[in-house]
């Protein structure tokens, strides 16, 4: 499986019109292929959305996406709102739970780390050791390392009910001592964070 996060930067003061003209095209859109997450920023880079989708390979992918393009109503009419594109496609860890609608949130931190060429599996193995004391606290919603776009990145996005959880369980799982899965130094050379607020019509909310 590969999985693509589409992110967009939008005008300000156009992110309630995107989602809605989103959401009314999408049914269309899903003739082809379901979408798995739709999620705005609140804290991070402002005016941004992310749509994650998940195809069976990368023929699967041109196949669905040439499809769609030829259905009337697809893709939703924003390009007016939207000032930049980014499309990276990911692998998912072997602990990366499956991307199935759940309602989990609504508060999800996305945590971006690019990595020194070569530490991605080093990563994986000591993260597999440790994340499932880690998710006994919160869920995960998904692990993924990068195929395309920016390369030797790991996305981990977690699940909350509001902020105070999130700072409640990142004291509690560090209290056990087995969290985080703590790499090399140096191995890590950037890190970034954003609070995403899911659209009403996300899977994943």
């Amino acid at each position: 499986m590969i999985i693509e996060m589409r992110t967009y930067t939008l005008q300000p003061g156009t992110l309630a019109e995107v989602e809605k003209r989103f959401g009314e095209a999408l049914p269309v859109r899903e003739k082809h292929s379901k979408l798995a997450a739709f999620w705005h920023t609140e804290v991070g880079p402002l005016n941004q959305i992310i749509h994650v989708w998940s195809y069976d390979s990368f023929e699967h992918r041109t196949a669905v996406r040439a499809a769609a393009t030829k259905e009337a109503g697809w893709p939703p009419p924003i390009r007016e709102f939207v000032v930049a594109q980014y499309s990276e496609v990911f692998l998912p860890a072997p602990f990366s739970p499956p991307l199935e609608p759940r309602t989990v949130g609504p508060l999800f931190e996305m945590r971006q780390y690019t990595l020194i060429a070569g530490a991605m599996p080093g990563l994986i193995e000591r993260w597999s050791e440790k994340i499932e004391g880690r998710t006994k606290f919160s869920p995960l919603v998904g692990g993924w390392y990068s195929e395309f776009g920016a390369l030797n990145k790991w996305v981990h996005i977690w699940a909350y009910k509001d902020a105070a959880e999130r700072f409640s369980v990142r004291s509690a799982a560090a209290a056990t001592g087995n969290w985080p899965a703590r790499n090399p130094p140096g191995v890590v050379v950037k890190q970034e964070n954003a609070f995403l607020m899911p659209a009403a019509f996300s899977p994943i909310r």
